[in-house]
Protein backbone atom coordinates (compact mmCIF):
# COMPACT_ATOMS: atom_id res chain seq x y z
CA UNK A 1 0.00 0.00 0.00
CA UNK A 2 1.07 3.56 -0.65
CA UNK A 3 1.82 5.42 2.57
CA UNK A 4 0.34 8.81 3.44
CA UNK A 5 3.83 10.29 3.06
CA UNK A 6 4.22 8.89 -0.46
CA UNK A 7 0.84 10.28 -1.49
CA UNK A 8 1.77 13.69 -0.13
CA UNK A 9 5.07 13.59 -2.04
CA UNK A 10 3.29 12.88 -5.32
CA UNK A 11 0.75 15.66 -4.69
CA UNK A 12 3.56 18.04 -3.89
CA UNK A 13 5.44 17.15 -7.05
CA UNK A 14 2.33 17.81 -9.13
CA UNK A 15 1.70 21.11 -7.40
CA UNK A 16 5.19 22.37 -8.18
CA UNK A 17 5.37 21.01 -11.74
CA UNK A 18 5.69 23.68 -14.45
CA UNK A 19 2.45 24.49 -16.26
CA UNK A 20 1.88 25.30 -19.93
CA UNK A 21 -1.28 27.41 -20.16
CA UNK A 22 -3.81 25.70 -17.90
CA UNK A 23 -2.49 22.20 -18.64
CA UNK A 24 -0.02 20.10 -16.73
CA UNK A 25 1.60 18.78 -19.91
CA UNK A 26 2.29 20.49 -23.21
CA UNK A 27 -0.47 20.08 -25.81
CA UNK A 28 -0.06 20.16 -29.58
CA UNK A 29 -1.70 23.21 -31.10
CA UNK A 30 -4.85 22.45 -33.08
CA UNK A 31 -4.40 22.94 -36.80
CA UNK A 32 -5.70 26.21 -38.18
CA UNK A 33 -6.62 24.59 -41.51
CA UNK A 34 -7.89 20.99 -41.62
CA UNK A 35 -8.39 19.46 -45.07
CA UNK A 36 -10.13 16.17 -45.76
CA UNK A 37 -8.40 14.46 -48.70
CA UNK A 38 -10.56 11.83 -50.41
CA UNK A 39 -9.71 9.34 -53.15
CA UNK A 40 -10.88 5.90 -54.34
CA UNK A 41 -7.54 4.08 -54.25
CA UNK A 42 -6.35 1.47 -51.78
CA UNK A 43 -4.31 2.54 -48.78
CA UNK A 44 -1.28 0.65 -50.12
CA UNK A 45 -1.40 2.31 -53.55
CA UNK A 46 1.63 4.58 -54.18
CA UNK A 47 -0.74 7.55 -54.46
CA UNK A 48 -1.96 7.19 -50.89
CA UNK A 49 1.53 6.52 -49.57
CA UNK A 50 2.94 9.66 -51.19
CA UNK A 51 -0.08 11.71 -50.10
CA UNK A 52 0.63 10.75 -46.50
CA UNK A 53 4.25 11.72 -46.96
CA UNK A 54 3.18 15.10 -48.32
CA UNK A 55 0.71 15.55 -45.45
CA UNK A 56 3.45 14.93 -42.88
CA UNK A 57 5.81 17.39 -44.54
CA UNK A 58 3.12 20.05 -44.92
CA UNK A 59 2.26 19.76 -41.23
CA UNK A 60 5.92 20.13 -40.29
CA UNK A 61 6.67 23.01 -42.67
CA UNK A 62 3.58 24.92 -41.55
CA UNK A 63 4.34 24.42 -37.84
CA UNK A 64 1.13 22.46 -37.50
CA UNK A 65 -1.11 25.11 -39.05
CA UNK A 66 -2.22 22.73 -41.86
CA UNK A 67 -3.46 19.19 -41.33
CA UNK A 68 -4.36 16.89 -44.22
CA UNK A 69 -6.58 13.97 -43.22
CA UNK A 70 -6.52 11.16 -45.78
CA UNK A 71 -9.59 9.08 -46.64
CA UNK A 72 -8.68 6.34 -49.17
CA UNK A 73 -10.90 3.52 -50.45
CA UNK A 74 -13.94 5.69 -51.20
CA UNK A 75 -14.49 6.17 -47.47
CA UNK A 76 -16.29 9.45 -48.08
CA UNK A 77 -18.32 8.33 -51.11
CA UNK A 78 -18.08 7.51 -54.80
CA UNK A 79 -16.28 9.56 -57.43
CA UNK A 80 -19.27 11.52 -58.70
CA UNK A 81 -20.50 12.32 -55.20
CA UNK A 82 -17.04 13.41 -54.08
CA UNK A 83 -16.62 15.67 -57.07
CA UNK A 84 -19.76 17.51 -56.00
CA UNK A 85 -18.54 17.60 -52.40
CA UNK A 86 -15.21 19.17 -53.28
CA UNK A 87 -16.91 21.76 -55.45
CA UNK A 88 -19.20 22.71 -52.56
CA UNK A 89 -16.40 22.60 -49.98
CA UNK A 90 -17.90 19.76 -47.91
CA UNK A 91 -14.67 17.90 -48.75
CA UNK A 92 -11.69 20.17 -49.21
CA UNK A 93 -9.54 17.97 -51.47
CA UNK A 94 -10.20 15.14 -53.92
CA UNK A 95 -7.65 13.16 -55.93
CA UNK A 96 -9.32 12.28 -59.21
CA UNK A 97 -8.72 11.71 -62.90
CA UNK A 98 -9.59 14.27 -65.52
CA UNK A 99 -12.22 12.09 -67.19
CA UNK A 100 -14.24 11.95 -63.97
CA UNK A 101 -13.81 15.70 -63.48
CA UNK A 102 -14.98 16.23 -67.07
CA UNK A 103 -18.59 15.72 -65.95
CA UNK A 104 -18.41 19.31 -64.68
CA UNK A 105 -15.31 20.55 -66.57
CA UNK A 106 -15.40 19.06 -70.10
CA UNK A 107 -11.88 20.28 -70.89
CA UNK A 108 -10.53 18.04 -68.12
CA UNK A 109 -10.94 15.08 -70.49
CA UNK A 110 -8.63 16.54 -73.13
CA UNK A 111 -5.70 14.29 -72.16
CA UNK A 112 -8.01 11.25 -72.09
CA UNK A 113 -8.74 10.98 -75.81
CA UNK A 114 -8.52 7.31 -76.80
CA UNK A 115 -5.20 6.05 -78.20
CA UNK A 116 -3.79 9.60 -78.35
CA UNK A 117 -0.43 8.85 -76.68
CA UNK A 118 2.12 6.20 -77.53
CA UNK A 119 4.30 6.44 -74.41
CA UNK A 120 4.63 8.01 -70.98
CA UNK A 121 7.40 10.41 -72.00
CA UNK A 122 5.17 12.34 -74.40
CA UNK A 123 2.33 12.35 -71.89
CA UNK A 124 4.39 13.84 -69.10
CA UNK A 125 6.01 16.42 -71.34
CA UNK A 126 2.58 17.62 -72.39
CA UNK A 127 1.01 17.51 -68.94
CA UNK A 128 3.92 19.46 -67.46
CA UNK A 129 3.58 21.97 -70.30
CA UNK A 130 0.84 23.53 -72.40
CA UNK A 131 -1.58 20.59 -72.24
CA UNK A 132 -1.61 20.50 -68.45
CA UNK A 133 -1.84 24.30 -68.23
CA UNK A 134 -4.88 24.31 -70.52
CA UNK A 135 -6.69 21.79 -68.33
CA UNK A 136 -5.73 23.48 -65.05
CA UNK A 137 -7.07 26.80 -66.28
CA UNK A 138 -10.42 25.19 -67.10
CA UNK A 139 -10.56 23.52 -63.68
CA UNK A 140 -9.93 26.83 -61.94
CA UNK A 141 -12.83 28.41 -63.80
CA UNK A 142 -15.01 25.78 -62.09
CA UNK A 143 -13.62 26.72 -58.64
CA UNK A 144 -11.21 23.77 -58.53
CA UNK A 145 -7.53 24.51 -57.92
CA UNK A 146 -4.99 21.92 -59.11
CA UNK A 147 -1.29 22.13 -58.20
CA UNK A 148 1.03 22.12 -61.20
CA UNK A 149 2.14 18.47 -61.04
CA UNK A 150 -0.36 15.85 -62.14
CA UNK A 151 0.07 12.45 -60.46
CA UNK A 152 0.43 9.37 -62.64
CA UNK A 153 -2.40 6.86 -62.72
CA UNK A 154 -0.99 5.00 -65.69
CA UNK A 155 -2.12 3.75 -69.05
CA UNK A 156 -5.41 1.92 -68.75
CA UNK A 157 -5.59 -1.77 -69.67
CA UNK A 158 -8.56 -4.07 -70.34
CA UNK A 159 -9.23 -7.16 -68.23
CA UNK A 160 -11.80 -9.82 -69.03
CA UNK A 161 -13.18 -13.07 -67.70
CA UNK A 162 -14.39 -14.27 -71.12
CA UNK A 163 -11.63 -13.78 -73.72
CA UNK A 164 -8.42 -11.90 -74.42
CA UNK A 165 -8.81 -8.66 -76.37
CA UNK A 166 -6.26 -8.75 -79.20
CA UNK A 167 -8.00 -6.82 -81.97
CA UNK A 168 -10.87 -4.37 -81.77
CA UNK A 169 -13.47 -6.90 -82.90
CA UNK A 170 -12.81 -8.91 -79.72
CA UNK A 171 -14.63 -6.12 -77.85
CA UNK A 172 -17.87 -6.54 -79.80
CA UNK A 173 -20.77 -6.73 -77.34
CA UNK A 174 -18.51 -7.19 -74.33
CA UNK A 175 -20.04 -5.93 -71.07
CA UNK A 176 -17.26 -3.78 -69.66
CA UNK A 177 -17.37 -1.64 -66.55
CA UNK A 178 -16.29 1.96 -67.03
CA UNK A 179 -16.30 4.92 -64.60
CA UNK A 180 -19.26 7.26 -64.51
CA UNK A 181 -18.04 9.71 -67.12
CA UNK A 182 -19.25 10.20 -70.68
CA UNK A 183 -15.71 10.11 -72.06
CA UNK A 184 -15.31 6.41 -71.13
CA UNK A 185 -18.77 5.46 -72.34
CA UNK A 186 -18.28 7.25 -75.67
CA UNK A 187 -14.94 5.56 -76.27
CA UNK A 188 -16.11 2.01 -75.65
CA UNK A 189 -19.35 2.47 -77.55
CA UNK A 190 -17.31 3.62 -80.54
CA UNK A 191 -15.16 0.50 -80.14
CA UNK A 192 -18.23 -1.74 -80.25
CA UNK A 193 -18.37 -2.78 -76.58
CA UNK A 194 -21.30 -2.51 -74.17
CA UNK A 195 -19.99 -0.15 -71.46
CA UNK A 196 -21.65 -0.10 -68.02
CA UNK A 197 -20.95 2.72 -65.55
CA UNK A 198 -20.40 1.59 -61.96
CA UNK A 199 -18.90 3.32 -58.94
CA UNK A 200 -15.39 2.13 -58.11
CA UNK A 201 -16.39 0.29 -54.93
CA UNK A 202 -18.90 -1.77 -56.95
CA UNK A 203 -16.37 -3.09 -59.46
CA UNK A 204 -14.99 -6.15 -57.63
CA UNK A 205 -18.39 -7.69 -56.79
CA UNK A 206 -19.66 -6.93 -60.32
CA UNK A 207 -16.70 -8.82 -61.79
CA UNK A 208 -17.03 -11.63 -59.28
CA UNK A 209 -20.73 -12.20 -59.98
CA UNK A 210 -20.32 -11.69 -63.77
CA UNK A 211 -22.64 -8.69 -63.88
CA UNK A 212 -19.96 -7.40 -66.23
CA UNK A 213 -17.42 -9.35 -68.28
CA UNK A 214 -14.51 -7.03 -67.70
CA UNK A 215 -13.19 -3.65 -66.67
CA UNK A 216 -10.40 -1.25 -67.59
CA UNK A 217 -7.88 0.37 -65.26
CA UNK A 218 -4.15 0.90 -64.86
CA UNK A 219 -2.09 -2.07 -63.67
CA UNK A 220 -1.48 -0.57 -60.23
CA UNK A 221 -5.21 -0.33 -59.61
CA UNK A 222 -5.93 -3.79 -61.01
CA UNK A 223 -3.39 -5.18 -58.54
CA UNK A 224 -4.07 -3.16 -55.38
CA UNK A 225 -7.84 -3.50 -55.78
CA UNK A 226 -7.41 -7.24 -56.50
CA UNK A 227 -9.48 -7.21 -59.70
CA UNK A 228 -7.06 -9.78 -61.16
CA UNK A 229 -8.44 -12.35 -58.69
CA UNK A 230 -11.73 -12.44 -60.60
CA UNK A 231 -10.43 -11.99 -64.16
CA UNK A 232 -8.63 -14.32 -66.58
CA UNK A 233 -7.05 -12.01 -69.14
CA UNK A 234 -5.29 -8.64 -69.13
CA UNK A 235 -4.93 -7.06 -72.56
CA UNK A 236 -2.24 -4.35 -72.67
CA UNK A 237 -4.26 -1.90 -74.73
CA UNK A 238 -2.89 1.41 -73.37
CA UNK A 239 -6.17 2.86 -74.66
CA UNK A 240 -6.15 5.90 -72.38
CA UNK A 241 -3.45 7.46 -70.26
CA UNK A 242 -4.79 8.89 -67.05
CA UNK A 243 -3.30 11.17 -64.49
CA UNK A 244 -4.85 12.22 -61.21
CA UNK A 245 -5.24 15.85 -60.24
CA UNK A 246 -5.09 16.80 -56.58
CA UNK A 247 -8.13 19.06 -56.68
CA UNK A 248 -8.65 21.65 -53.96
CA UNK A 249 -11.82 23.63 -53.45
CA UNK A 250 -11.07 27.05 -54.93
CA UNK A 251 -12.49 29.08 -52.05
CA UNK A 252 -10.54 27.00 -49.55
CA UNK A 253 -7.35 27.48 -51.55
CA UNK A 254 -7.81 31.24 -51.75
CA UNK A 255 -8.42 31.39 -47.99
CA UNK A 256 -4.88 30.18 -47.31
CA UNK A 257 -2.18 32.79 -46.73
CA UNK A 258 0.34 32.94 -49.58
CA UNK A 259 3.06 31.38 -47.41
CA UNK A 260 0.90 28.32 -46.72
CA UNK A 261 -0.12 28.05 -50.37
CA UNK A 262 3.57 27.92 -51.24
CA UNK A 263 4.15 25.07 -48.76
CA UNK A 264 1.16 23.10 -50.05
CA UNK A 265 2.14 23.58 -53.70
CA UNK A 266 5.76 22.63 -53.10
CA UNK A 267 5.11 19.48 -51.09
CA UNK A 268 2.25 18.19 -53.26
CA UNK A 269 4.29 18.71 -56.42
CA UNK A 270 7.29 16.92 -54.88
CA UNK A 271 5.10 14.01 -53.81
CA UNK A 272 3.51 13.83 -57.26
CA UNK A 273 6.91 13.53 -58.96
CA UNK A 274 7.93 10.82 -56.50
CA UNK A 275 4.66 8.97 -57.10
CA UNK A 276 5.34 8.96 -60.84
CA UNK A 277 8.65 7.24 -60.23
CA UNK A 278 6.98 4.73 -57.92
CA UNK A 279 4.58 3.61 -60.62
CA UNK A 280 7.26 3.45 -63.30
CA UNK A 281 9.52 1.28 -61.15
CA UNK A 282 6.74 -1.05 -59.97
CA UNK A 283 4.94 -1.80 -63.24
CA UNK A 284 6.87 -5.02 -63.95
CA UNK A 285 6.34 -6.24 -60.40
CA UNK A 286 2.59 -5.63 -60.84
CA UNK A 287 2.61 -7.85 -63.92
CA UNK A 288 4.65 -10.54 -62.17
CA UNK A 289 2.32 -10.66 -59.16
CA UNK A 290 -0.80 -10.86 -61.30
CA UNK A 291 0.73 -13.52 -63.56
CA UNK A 292 1.46 -15.65 -60.49
CA UNK A 293 -2.18 -15.14 -59.53
CA UNK A 294 -3.23 -16.75 -62.79
CA UNK A 295 -4.04 -13.85 -65.11
CA UNK A 296 -2.70 -14.04 -68.68
CA UNK A 297 -1.28 -10.97 -70.43
CA UNK A 298 -1.43 -10.24 -74.14
CA UNK A 299 -0.58 -7.31 -76.47
CA UNK A 300 -3.17 -5.68 -78.71
CA UNK A 301 -3.13 -4.43 -82.29
CA UNK A 302 -3.66 -0.73 -81.55
CA UNK A 303 -4.05 0.17 -85.22
CA UNK A 304 -7.32 -1.79 -85.44
CA UNK A 305 -8.67 0.27 -82.55
CA UNK A 306 -7.63 3.61 -84.05
CA UNK A 307 -9.12 2.73 -87.43
CA UNK A 308 -12.46 1.84 -85.87
CA UNK A 309 -12.49 5.07 -83.84
CA UNK A 310 -11.77 7.08 -86.98
CA UNK A 311 -14.51 5.31 -88.93
CA UNK A 312 -16.98 5.89 -86.08
CA UNK A 313 -16.28 9.63 -86.13
CA UNK A 314 -14.86 9.52 -82.60
CA UNK A 315 -11.94 11.87 -83.25
CA UNK A 316 -14.05 14.26 -85.32
CA UNK A 317 -16.58 14.52 -82.50
CA UNK A 318 -13.85 14.99 -79.89
CA UNK A 319 -12.29 17.83 -81.86
CA UNK A 320 -15.64 19.61 -82.09
CA UNK A 321 -16.17 19.20 -78.34
CA UNK A 322 -12.81 20.60 -77.29
CA UNK A 323 -12.39 23.19 -80.05
CA UNK A 324 -9.62 23.63 -82.60
CA UNK A 325 -7.24 25.49 -80.28
CA UNK A 326 -7.32 22.89 -77.52
CA UNK A 327 -7.15 20.06 -80.08
CA UNK A 328 -3.97 21.57 -81.49
CA UNK A 329 -2.46 21.60 -77.98
CA UNK A 330 -3.33 17.90 -77.63
CA UNK A 331 -1.87 17.00 -81.03
CA UNK A 332 1.36 18.86 -80.22
CA UNK A 333 1.67 16.88 -77.00
CA UNK A 334 0.80 13.59 -78.72
CA UNK A 335 3.42 14.21 -81.39
CA UNK A 336 1.23 14.12 -84.47
CA UNK A 337 -2.16 14.50 -86.05
CA UNK A 338 -5.07 12.56 -84.59
CA UNK A 339 -7.37 11.24 -87.32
Amino acid sequence: MTSIHQRRAVIGAIATAPLWGSRLLPRARAAEFVFKVAHPLAANHPTNIRLQEAADRIAKDSDGRIELRLFPNNQLGGEVDLLNQVRSGAVEMFVVGGLIASSVVPMAALDGVGFAFKDSASVMKGMDGALGATIRAALMQANLYAPATIWDYGFRQITSSVRPIKVVDDLNGMKIRVPGAAAYVDLFKALGAAPTSLQFNEVYPALQTRIVDGQENPLGVILTSKFYEVQKYCSLSNHIWQGNWVLINGRVWKSLPASLQEIMEKRLNEAGLAQRQDLASQEQSYKDTMAKGGIAFNPVDADTFRKKLTAAGYYTDARKKFGDAAWKVLENAAGGSLA
